[in-house]
Protein backbone atom coordinates (compact mmCIF):
# COMPACT_ATOMS: atom_id res chain seq x y z
CA UNK A 1 0.00 0.00 0.00
CA UNK A 2 2.85 2.40 0.70
CA UNK A 3 4.23 1.76 -2.81
CA UNK A 4 0.83 2.62 -4.37
CA UNK A 5 0.56 5.88 -2.45
CA UNK A 6 4.09 6.83 -3.47
CA UNK A 7 3.28 6.60 -7.22
CA UNK A 8 2.77 9.74 -9.24
CA UNK A 9 -0.62 10.40 -10.89
CA UNK A 10 0.61 9.36 -14.35
CA UNK A 11 1.62 5.93 -13.16
CA UNK A 12 -1.70 5.52 -11.35
CA UNK A 13 -3.58 6.31 -14.60
CA UNK A 14 -1.47 3.78 -16.48
CA UNK A 15 -2.20 1.22 -13.76
CA UNK A 16 -5.97 1.89 -14.03
CA UNK A 17 -5.83 1.51 -17.80
CA UNK A 18 -3.97 -1.77 -17.37
CA UNK A 19 -6.64 -3.08 -14.96
CA UNK A 20 -9.49 -1.97 -17.24
CA UNK A 21 -7.99 -3.89 -20.13
CA UNK A 22 -7.73 -7.03 -18.02
CA UNK A 23 -11.33 -6.76 -16.82
CA UNK A 24 -12.66 -6.07 -20.34
CA UNK A 25 -10.81 -9.13 -21.63
CA UNK A 26 -12.45 -11.25 -19.02
CA UNK A 27 -15.84 -9.78 -19.90
CA UNK A 28 -15.52 -10.62 -23.58
CA UNK A 29 -14.51 -14.16 -22.74
CA UNK A 30 -17.55 -14.66 -20.49
CA UNK A 31 -20.35 -13.25 -22.73
CA UNK A 32 -20.46 -16.28 -25.03
CA UNK A 33 -22.61 -18.50 -22.84
CA UNK A 34 -23.17 -19.27 -19.24
CA UNK A 35 -21.26 -22.47 -19.42
CA UNK A 36 -18.50 -20.86 -21.36
CA UNK A 37 -18.26 -18.09 -18.78
CA UNK A 38 -17.97 -20.61 -16.05
CA UNK A 39 -15.23 -22.40 -17.90
CA UNK A 40 -13.45 -19.09 -18.57
CA UNK A 41 -13.64 -18.28 -14.89
CA UNK A 42 -12.16 -21.62 -14.01
CA UNK A 43 -9.44 -21.21 -16.60
CA UNK A 44 -8.68 -17.75 -15.34
CA UNK A 45 -8.41 -18.96 -11.79
CA UNK A 46 -6.11 -21.72 -12.93
CA UNK A 47 -4.06 -19.29 -15.00
CA UNK A 48 -3.82 -16.92 -12.09
CA UNK A 49 -2.79 -19.71 -9.74
CA UNK A 50 -0.07 -21.06 -11.95
CA UNK A 51 0.94 -17.92 -13.77
CA UNK A 52 2.04 -16.20 -10.61
CA UNK A 53 4.66 -18.91 -10.05
CA UNK A 54 5.85 -19.31 -13.62
CA UNK A 55 6.78 -16.91 -16.43
CA UNK A 56 4.89 -13.76 -17.40
CA UNK A 57 1.31 -14.12 -18.75
CA UNK A 58 0.11 -13.34 -22.20
CA UNK A 59 -2.12 -10.61 -20.78
CA UNK A 60 0.85 -8.39 -19.99
CA UNK A 61 0.96 -7.18 -23.61
CA UNK A 62 -2.70 -6.21 -23.70
CA UNK A 63 -3.71 -2.55 -23.72
CA UNK A 64 -7.06 -0.83 -23.10
CA UNK A 65 -7.40 -0.22 -26.86
CA UNK A 66 -6.77 -3.85 -27.78
CA UNK A 67 -9.54 -6.44 -27.63
CA UNK A 68 -8.50 -9.78 -26.18
CA UNK A 69 -8.78 -12.71 -28.49
CA UNK A 70 -10.57 -15.93 -27.72
CA UNK A 71 -7.27 -17.70 -27.50
CA UNK A 72 -6.27 -15.41 -24.63
CA UNK A 73 -8.91 -17.06 -22.41
CA UNK A 74 -6.95 -20.24 -22.34
CA UNK A 75 -3.87 -21.01 -20.37
CA UNK A 76 -0.71 -20.09 -22.28
CA UNK A 77 2.95 -20.08 -21.59
CA UNK A 78 5.09 -17.50 -23.33
CA UNK A 79 8.78 -17.48 -23.80
CA UNK A 80 11.02 -14.94 -22.21
CA UNK A 81 11.40 -13.15 -25.54
CA UNK A 82 8.20 -11.84 -27.10
CA UNK A 83 7.39 -11.91 -30.79
CA UNK A 84 8.47 -9.13 -33.10
CA UNK A 85 4.92 -7.92 -33.66
CA UNK A 86 4.27 -7.54 -29.97
CA UNK A 87 7.65 -5.91 -29.53
CA UNK A 88 6.84 -3.43 -32.27
CA UNK A 89 3.54 -2.47 -30.68
CA UNK A 90 4.92 -2.10 -27.21
CA UNK A 91 8.06 -0.33 -28.32
CA UNK A 92 6.07 2.50 -29.86
CA UNK A 93 4.37 3.06 -26.47
CA UNK A 94 7.44 3.00 -24.36
CA UNK A 95 8.28 0.69 -21.48
CA UNK A 96 5.69 -1.66 -20.03
CA UNK A 97 3.90 -0.65 -16.86
CA UNK A 98 5.12 -3.79 -15.18
CA UNK A 99 8.66 -2.47 -15.43
CA UNK A 100 7.81 0.18 -12.89
CA UNK A 101 7.04 -2.42 -10.20
CA UNK A 102 9.36 -4.86 -8.58
CA UNK A 103 7.39 -8.15 -8.30
CA UNK A 104 8.71 -10.88 -6.11
CA UNK A 105 7.23 -13.58 -8.26
CA UNK A 106 10.07 -13.39 -10.84
CA UNK A 107 9.91 -13.12 -14.64
CA UNK A 108 7.53 -10.13 -14.46
CA UNK A 109 4.21 -11.82 -13.73
CA UNK A 110 1.08 -9.83 -14.53
CA UNK A 111 -0.39 -7.70 -11.73
CA UNK A 112 -3.85 -8.69 -12.88
CA UNK A 113 -3.26 -12.19 -11.55
CA UNK A 114 -2.56 -10.77 -8.15
CA UNK A 115 -5.91 -8.99 -8.00
CA UNK A 116 -8.60 -10.19 -5.62
CA UNK A 117 -11.07 -12.64 -7.03
CA UNK A 118 -13.94 -10.20 -6.57
CA UNK A 119 -12.45 -7.91 -9.27
CA UNK A 120 -12.17 -10.82 -11.69
CA UNK A 121 -15.58 -12.38 -11.08
CA UNK A 122 -17.89 -13.17 -14.02
CA UNK A 123 -20.50 -10.68 -12.79
CA UNK A 124 -18.04 -7.82 -12.96
CA UNK A 125 -16.93 -8.99 -16.40
CA UNK A 126 -20.48 -8.94 -17.73
CA UNK A 127 -21.06 -5.57 -16.20
CA UNK A 128 -17.92 -4.20 -17.83
CA UNK A 129 -19.05 -5.30 -21.29
CA UNK A 130 -22.00 -2.90 -21.24
CA UNK A 131 -20.63 0.05 -19.25
CA UNK A 132 -17.81 2.49 -19.42
CA UNK A 133 -14.37 1.61 -18.12
CA UNK A 134 -14.60 4.26 -15.44
CA UNK A 135 -17.72 2.75 -14.00
CA UNK A 136 -16.02 -0.64 -13.89
CA UNK A 137 -13.19 0.75 -11.85
CA UNK A 138 -15.61 2.50 -9.52
CA UNK A 139 -17.54 -0.66 -8.94
CA UNK A 140 -14.50 -2.78 -8.36
CA UNK A 141 -12.64 -0.38 -6.15
CA UNK A 142 -13.17 3.09 -4.87
CA UNK A 143 -9.57 4.07 -5.55
CA UNK A 144 -6.62 2.57 -7.36
CA UNK A 145 -4.57 2.95 -4.26
CA UNK A 146 -6.77 0.43 -2.49
CA UNK A 147 -5.13 -2.41 -4.44
CA UNK A 148 -2.33 -4.29 -2.79
CA UNK A 149 0.23 -6.64 -4.26
CA UNK A 150 1.46 -9.19 -1.79
CA UNK A 151 3.82 -12.08 -1.81
CA UNK A 152 3.37 -14.50 -4.75
CA UNK A 153 2.92 -17.41 -2.35
CA UNK A 154 0.03 -15.60 -0.67
CA UNK A 155 -1.47 -14.73 -4.06
CA UNK A 156 -1.19 -18.37 -5.04
CA UNK A 157 -3.04 -19.44 -1.92
CA UNK A 158 -5.77 -16.87 -2.50
CA UNK A 159 -6.24 -17.92 -6.14
CA UNK A 160 -6.14 -21.61 -5.30
CA UNK A 161 -9.06 -21.24 -2.90
CA UNK A 162 -12.67 -21.67 -3.97
CA UNK A 163 -14.13 -18.69 -5.79
CA UNK A 164 -17.04 -17.49 -3.62
CA UNK A 165 -18.88 -14.24 -4.11
CA UNK A 166 -19.94 -12.49 -0.89
CA UNK A 167 -21.54 -9.22 0.05
CA UNK A 168 -19.65 -8.88 3.35
CA UNK A 169 -17.40 -5.89 3.68
CA UNK A 170 -14.06 -5.77 5.38
CA UNK A 171 -15.53 -4.08 8.42
CA UNK A 172 -18.16 -6.77 8.78
CA UNK A 173 -15.54 -9.46 8.38
CA UNK A 174 -13.36 -7.74 10.95
CA UNK A 175 -16.36 -7.45 13.28
CA UNK A 176 -17.19 -11.12 12.77
CA UNK A 177 -13.60 -12.09 13.40
CA UNK A 178 -13.51 -9.96 16.53
CA UNK A 179 -16.81 -11.47 17.70
CA UNK A 180 -15.49 -14.94 16.93
CA UNK A 181 -12.33 -14.24 18.85
CA UNK A 182 -14.34 -12.82 21.76
CA UNK A 183 -16.65 -15.82 21.76
CA UNK A 184 -13.67 -18.12 21.60
CA UNK A 185 -12.04 -16.32 24.50
CA UNK A 186 -15.29 -16.49 26.45
CA UNK A 187 -15.61 -20.19 25.70
CA UNK A 188 -12.02 -20.80 26.70
CA UNK A 189 -12.56 -18.80 29.85
CA UNK A 190 -15.74 -20.71 30.55
CA UNK A 191 -13.92 -23.98 29.92
CA UNK A 192 -11.15 -22.91 32.30
CA UNK A 193 -13.73 -21.94 34.93
CA UNK A 194 -15.53 -25.24 34.51
CA UNK A 195 -12.26 -27.14 34.72
CA UNK A 196 -11.35 -25.30 37.91
CA UNK A 197 -14.84 -25.92 39.28
CA UNK A 198 -14.53 -29.57 38.28
CA UNK A 199 -11.19 -29.82 40.04
CA UNK A 200 -12.69 -28.18 43.13
CA UNK A 201 -15.65 -30.54 43.04
CA UNK A 202 -13.36 -33.53 42.61
CA UNK A 203 -11.32 -32.34 45.54
CA UNK A 204 -14.48 -31.91 47.59
CA UNK A 205 -15.65 -35.35 46.50
CA UNK A 206 -12.34 -36.83 47.63
CA UNK A 207 -12.61 -35.02 50.95
CA UNK A 208 -16.20 -36.11 51.41
CA UNK A 209 -15.25 -39.66 50.44
CA UNK A 210 -12.54 -39.64 53.07
CA UNK A 211 -15.00 -38.25 55.62
CA UNK A 212 -17.52 -40.88 54.58
CA UNK A 213 -15.00 -43.65 55.04
CA UNK A 214 -14.06 -42.18 58.39
CA UNK A 215 -17.68 -41.97 59.50
CA UNK A 216 -18.36 -45.47 58.23
CA UNK A 217 -15.45 -46.77 60.25
CA UNK A 218 -16.71 -44.86 63.28
CA UNK A 219 -20.23 -46.19 62.74
CA UNK A 220 -18.92 -49.74 62.50
CA UNK A 221 -17.06 -49.23 65.75
CA UNK A 222 -20.20 -47.87 67.39
CA UNK A 223 -22.26 -50.78 66.11
CA UNK A 224 -19.64 -53.24 67.34
CA UNK A 225 -19.61 -51.61 70.77
CA UNK A 226 -23.42 -51.54 70.86
CA UNK A 227 -23.53 -55.23 70.02
CA UNK A 228 -21.00 -55.97 72.73
CA UNK A 229 -22.93 -53.99 75.35
CA UNK A 230 -26.25 -55.49 74.31
CA UNK A 231 -24.84 -59.01 74.49
CA UNK A 232 -23.40 -58.32 77.94
CA UNK A 233 -26.72 -56.90 79.12
CA UNK A 234 -28.62 -59.84 77.68
CA UNK A 235 -26.23 -62.29 79.32
CA UNK A 236 -26.72 -60.59 82.68
CA UNK A 237 -30.49 -60.66 82.24
CA UNK A 238 -30.38 -64.34 81.38
CA UNK A 239 -28.29 -65.05 84.45
CA UNK A 240 -30.60 -63.04 86.72
CA UNK A 241 -33.64 -64.81 85.25
CA UNK A 242 -32.09 -68.18 85.95
CA UNK A 243 -31.18 -67.16 89.51
CA UNK A 244 -34.71 -65.91 90.10
CA UNK A 245 -36.08 -69.10 88.60
CA UNK A 246 -33.99 -71.21 90.96
CA UNK A 247 -35.26 -69.19 93.92
CA UNK A 248 -38.83 -69.55 92.73
CA UNK A 249 -38.34 -73.28 92.38
CA UNK A 250 -38.10 -73.51 96.17
CA UNK A 251 -40.81 -70.95 96.86
CA UNK A 252 -43.36 -71.80 94.18
CA UNK A 253 -42.45 -75.32 93.19
CA UNK A 254 -40.85 -77.25 90.39
CA UNK A 255 -41.36 -80.17 88.06
CA UNK A 256 -40.21 -83.59 89.11
CA UNK A 257 -39.94 -86.64 86.91
CA UNK A 258 -42.12 -89.50 88.13
CA UNK A 259 -42.16 -92.99 86.70
CA UNK A 260 -45.49 -94.53 85.87
CA UNK A 261 -44.92 -98.04 84.67
CA UNK A 262 -42.63 -97.95 81.67
CA UNK A 263 -43.03 -94.22 81.02
CA UNK A 264 -41.84 -91.11 82.78
CA UNK A 265 -44.01 -88.09 83.35
CA UNK A 266 -43.37 -84.68 84.85
CA UNK A 267 -45.28 -83.94 88.00
CA UNK A 268 -45.58 -80.57 89.68
CA UNK A 269 -44.43 -80.22 93.29
CA UNK A 270 -45.52 -77.15 95.25
CA UNK A 271 -43.00 -74.99 97.10
CA UNK A 272 -42.94 -73.81 100.67
CA UNK A 273 -45.20 -70.81 99.95
CA UNK A 274 -48.08 -73.06 98.96
CA UNK A 275 -47.33 -75.42 101.83
CA UNK A 276 -47.52 -72.56 104.35
CA UNK A 277 -50.82 -71.39 102.92
CA UNK A 278 -52.20 -74.90 103.15
CA UNK A 279 -51.14 -75.12 106.80
CA UNK A 280 -52.76 -71.77 107.55
CA UNK A 281 -55.93 -72.95 105.88
CA UNK A 282 -55.94 -76.10 107.98
CA UNK A 283 -55.42 -74.06 111.18
CA UNK A 284 -58.33 -71.79 110.26
CA UNK A 285 -60.54 -74.80 109.68
CA UNK A 286 -59.64 -76.24 113.09
CA UNK A 287 -60.37 -72.94 114.80
CA UNK A 288 -63.73 -72.74 113.06
CA UNK A 289 -64.64 -76.25 114.24
CA UNK A 290 -63.66 -75.38 117.80
CA UNK A 291 -65.77 -72.24 117.73
CA UNK A 292 -68.74 -74.18 116.43
CA UNK A 293 -68.40 -76.73 119.25
CA UNK A 294 -68.21 -74.00 121.88
CA UNK A 295 -71.25 -72.30 120.40
CA UNK A 296 -73.19 -75.55 120.80
CA UNK A 297 -72.16 -75.79 124.45
CA UNK A 298 -73.13 -72.19 124.94
CA UNK A 299 -76.55 -72.93 123.57
CA UNK A 300 -77.02 -75.55 126.33
CA UNK A 301 -76.15 -72.98 128.98
CA UNK A 302 -78.54 -70.51 127.59
CA UNK A 303 -80.65 -69.03 130.46
CA UNK A 304 -84.41 -69.69 130.43
CA UNK A 305 -86.81 -67.09 129.36
CA UNK A 306 -88.11 -65.22 132.45
CA UNK A 307 -91.57 -64.83 130.89
CA UNK A 308 -92.41 -68.58 131.55
CA UNK A 309 -92.57 -69.23 135.43
CA UNK A 310 -93.73 -72.87 135.21
CA UNK A 311 -90.59 -73.78 133.31
CA UNK A 312 -88.47 -72.12 135.95
CA UNK A 313 -90.19 -73.96 138.82
CA UNK A 314 -89.73 -77.30 137.13
CA UNK A 315 -86.10 -76.71 136.65
CA UNK A 316 -85.57 -75.72 140.31
CA UNK A 317 -87.53 -78.65 141.83
CA UNK A 318 -85.73 -81.27 139.76
CA UNK A 319 -82.34 -80.88 141.48
CA UNK A 320 -83.99 -81.05 144.91
CA UNK A 321 -85.66 -84.37 144.13
CA UNK A 322 -82.43 -85.86 142.95
CA UNK A 323 -80.68 -84.74 146.10
CA UNK A 324 -83.26 -86.43 148.34
CA UNK A 325 -83.02 -89.65 146.35
CA UNK A 326 -79.31 -89.78 146.79
CA UNK A 327 -79.52 -89.14 150.50
CA UNK A 328 -82.15 -91.84 151.09
CA UNK A 329 -80.31 -94.39 148.95
CA UNK A 330 -83.29 -95.21 146.85
CA UNK A 331 -81.56 -94.26 143.54
CA UNK A 332 -81.13 -97.38 141.38
CA UNK A 333 -78.11 -95.90 139.54
CA UNK A 334 -75.17 -95.94 141.93
CA UNK A 335 -72.87 -93.99 139.54
CA UNK A 336 -72.55 -90.28 139.84
CA UNK A 337 -73.81 -88.32 136.91
CA UNK A 338 -72.07 -85.16 135.78
CA UNK A 339 -73.78 -82.14 136.92
CA UNK A 340 -75.59 -80.06 134.41
CA UNK A 341 -73.71 -77.03 133.09
CA UNK A 342 -74.15 -74.09 135.22
CA UNK A 343 -76.72 -71.83 133.90
CA UNK A 344 -75.43 -68.45 132.62
CA UNK A 345 -77.09 -65.25 133.03
CA UNK A 346 -78.55 -63.60 130.03
CA UNK A 347 -75.78 -61.02 129.86
CA UNK A 348 -73.03 -63.64 130.02
CA UNK A 349 -74.71 -65.66 127.32
CA UNK A 350 -74.93 -62.75 124.95
CA UNK A 351 -71.33 -61.82 125.69
CA UNK A 352 -70.05 -65.32 124.86
CA UNK A 353 -72.18 -65.46 121.76
CA UNK A 354 -70.79 -62.13 120.54
CA UNK A 355 -67.22 -63.35 121.12
CA UNK A 356 -67.82 -66.44 119.03
CA UNK A 357 -69.29 -64.35 116.22
CA UNK A 358 -66.29 -62.02 116.20
CA UNK A 359 -63.88 -64.94 116.14
CA UNK A 360 -65.74 -66.49 113.22
CA UNK A 361 -65.66 -63.18 111.37
CA UNK A 362 -61.93 -62.84 111.93
CA UNK A 363 -61.39 -66.39 110.71
CA UNK A 364 -63.39 -65.64 107.57
CA UNK A 365 -61.25 -62.59 106.95
CA UNK A 366 -58.06 -64.57 107.38
CA UNK A 367 -59.44 -67.27 105.13
CA UNK A 368 -60.23 -64.68 102.44
CA UNK A 369 -56.70 -63.28 102.68
CA UNK A 370 -55.24 -66.76 102.42
CA UNK A 371 -57.44 -67.44 99.39
CA UNK A 372 -56.32 -64.22 97.70
CA UNK A 373 -52.69 -65.03 98.41
CA UNK A 374 -53.22 -68.50 97.05
CA UNK A 375 -54.68 -67.11 93.82
CA UNK A 376 -51.80 -64.67 93.51
CA UNK A 377 -49.30 -67.45 94.06
CA UNK A 378 -51.08 -69.54 91.45
CA UNK A 379 -50.67 -66.74 88.91
CA UNK A 380 -47.03 -66.36 89.85
CA UNK A 381 -46.63 -70.11 89.63
CA UNK A 382 -48.06 -70.07 86.11
CA UNK A 383 -45.54 -67.40 85.13
CA UNK A 384 -42.84 -69.38 86.84
CA UNK A 385 -43.83 -72.50 84.91
CA UNK A 386 -43.82 -70.51 81.68
CA UNK A 387 -40.39 -69.09 82.51
CA UNK A 388 -39.06 -72.56 83.22
CA UNK A 389 -40.33 -73.76 79.86
CA UNK A 390 -38.90 -70.68 78.15
CA UNK A 391 -35.49 -71.25 79.70
CA UNK A 392 -35.60 -74.88 78.69
CA UNK A 393 -36.56 -73.95 75.10
CA UNK A 394 -33.92 -71.24 74.97
CA UNK A 395 -31.21 -73.63 76.09
CA UNK A 396 -32.24 -76.09 73.40
CA UNK A 397 -32.58 -73.49 70.63
CA UNK A 398 -30.05 -73.05 67.83
CA UNK A 399 -30.20 -69.22 68.10
CA UNK A 400 -29.13 -68.97 71.74
CA UNK A 401 -25.64 -67.54 71.06
CA UNK A 402 -26.79 -64.03 70.02
CA UNK A 403 -26.52 -64.31 66.22
CA UNK A 404 -27.08 -61.34 63.88
CA UNK A 405 -29.77 -62.15 61.32
CA UNK A 406 -29.71 -60.49 57.90
CA UNK A 407 -26.68 -58.46 59.11
CA UNK A 408 -29.14 -56.21 60.93
CA UNK A 409 -31.08 -57.86 63.77
CA UNK A 410 -29.15 -58.91 66.89
CA UNK A 411 -31.04 -61.61 68.80
CA UNK A 412 -31.03 -61.01 72.55
CA UNK A 413 -33.21 -63.62 74.26
CA UNK A 414 -36.17 -65.88 73.57
CA UNK A 415 -39.62 -64.47 74.27
CA UNK A 416 -41.62 -67.59 73.58
CA UNK A 417 -42.03 -70.65 71.47
CA UNK A 418 -45.13 -72.18 70.02
CA UNK A 419 -45.62 -74.78 67.34
CA UNK A 420 -42.79 -74.49 64.83
CA UNK A 421 -41.96 -70.83 65.41
CA UNK A 422 -39.82 -68.96 67.91
CA UNK A 423 -40.10 -65.30 68.88
CA UNK A 424 -36.92 -63.50 69.94
CA UNK A 425 -36.37 -60.05 71.30
CA UNK A 426 -33.88 -58.40 68.95
CA UNK A 427 -32.22 -55.05 68.36
CA UNK A 428 -32.28 -53.34 64.97
CA UNK A 429 -28.72 -52.12 64.34
CA UNK A 430 -29.75 -49.91 61.40
CA UNK A 431 -32.72 -48.11 62.96
CA UNK A 432 -31.37 -48.38 66.54
CA UNK A 433 -34.59 -49.76 68.02
CA UNK A 434 -35.84 -52.92 69.68
CA UNK A 435 -37.85 -55.38 67.63
CA UNK A 436 -39.41 -58.82 67.86
CA UNK A 437 -38.21 -61.45 65.38
CA UNK A 438 -40.42 -64.44 64.67
CA UNK A 439 -38.53 -67.39 63.20
CA UNK A 440 -40.41 -70.15 61.40
CA UNK A 441 -38.55 -73.44 61.33
CA UNK A 442 -39.75 -76.38 59.30
CA UNK A 443 -39.16 -79.95 60.24
CA UNK A 444 -36.61 -81.48 57.91
CA UNK A 445 -38.43 -84.80 57.97
CA UNK A 446 -41.58 -83.31 56.47
CA UNK A 447 -42.67 -83.99 52.93
CA UNK A 448 -42.30 -81.26 50.34
CA UNK A 449 -46.06 -80.83 50.09
CA UNK A 450 -46.36 -80.18 53.81
CA UNK A 451 -43.45 -77.74 53.72
CA UNK A 452 -45.02 -75.88 50.82
CA UNK A 453 -48.35 -75.68 52.62
CA UNK A 454 -46.73 -74.34 55.79
CA UNK A 455 -44.75 -71.82 53.75
CA UNK A 456 -47.96 -70.64 52.06
CA UNK A 457 -49.68 -70.10 55.42
CA UNK A 458 -46.66 -68.26 56.83
CA UNK A 459 -46.57 -65.92 53.80
CA UNK A 460 -50.28 -65.28 54.15
CA UNK A 461 -49.77 -64.47 57.83
CA UNK A 462 -47.07 -61.86 57.23
CA UNK A 463 -49.05 -60.26 54.36
CA UNK A 464 -52.04 -59.78 56.66
CA UNK A 465 -49.80 -58.61 59.48
CA UNK A 466 -48.08 -56.07 57.24
CA UNK A 467 -51.40 -54.38 56.46
CA UNK A 468 -52.31 -53.98 60.14
CA UNK A 469 -51.79 -50.60 61.78
CA UNK A 470 -52.92 -50.56 65.40
CA UNK A 471 -51.31 -49.05 68.51
CA UNK A 472 -51.86 -52.30 70.45
CA UNK A 473 -50.41 -54.57 67.76
CA UNK A 474 -46.76 -54.70 66.84
CA UNK A 475 -46.05 -53.50 63.31
CA UNK A 476 -44.31 -55.68 60.76
CA UNK A 477 -41.20 -53.94 59.39
CA UNK A 478 -39.33 -56.60 57.45
CA UNK A 479 -39.29 -60.25 56.42
CA UNK A 480 -36.43 -62.34 55.05
CA UNK A 481 -35.23 -65.92 54.61
CA UNK A 482 -32.31 -67.58 56.35
CA UNK A 483 -32.23 -70.90 54.52
CA UNK A 484 -34.57 -73.26 52.72
CA UNK A 485 -36.22 -74.41 55.95
CA UNK A 486 -36.14 -71.16 57.99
Amino acid sequence: MEELHSLDPRRQELLEARFMGAVSGNTVGSTGSTSGGAKGLANECSNNSYGSLGSSSDKESETPEKKPSESSRGRKRKADTHSESSQGKTSTRGPKISDYFDFHGGNGSSPVRALPQVLRSPQNSHHGAHSAPGSIIRQNSSSPTSLCFGDPLMNYKACASKCVQTELTGLKLAALESNKSLDLEKKEGRIDDLLRANCDLRRQIDEQQKLLEKYKERLNKCITMSKKLLIEKSTQEKQSCREKSMQDRLRLGHFTTVRHGASYTEQWTDGYAFQNLVKQQEGINQQREEIERQRKLLAKRKPPNPSSPSLSLATTSEPKQRKTKVVNGNDPDPFLKPSLPQMLTLAEYHEQEEIFKLRLGHLKKEEAEIQAELERLERVRNLHIRELKRINNEDSSSFKDHPTLNERYLLLHLLGRGGFSEVYKAFDLFEQRYAAVKIHQLNKNWREEKKENYHKHACREYRIHKQLDHPRIVKLYDYFSLDTDT
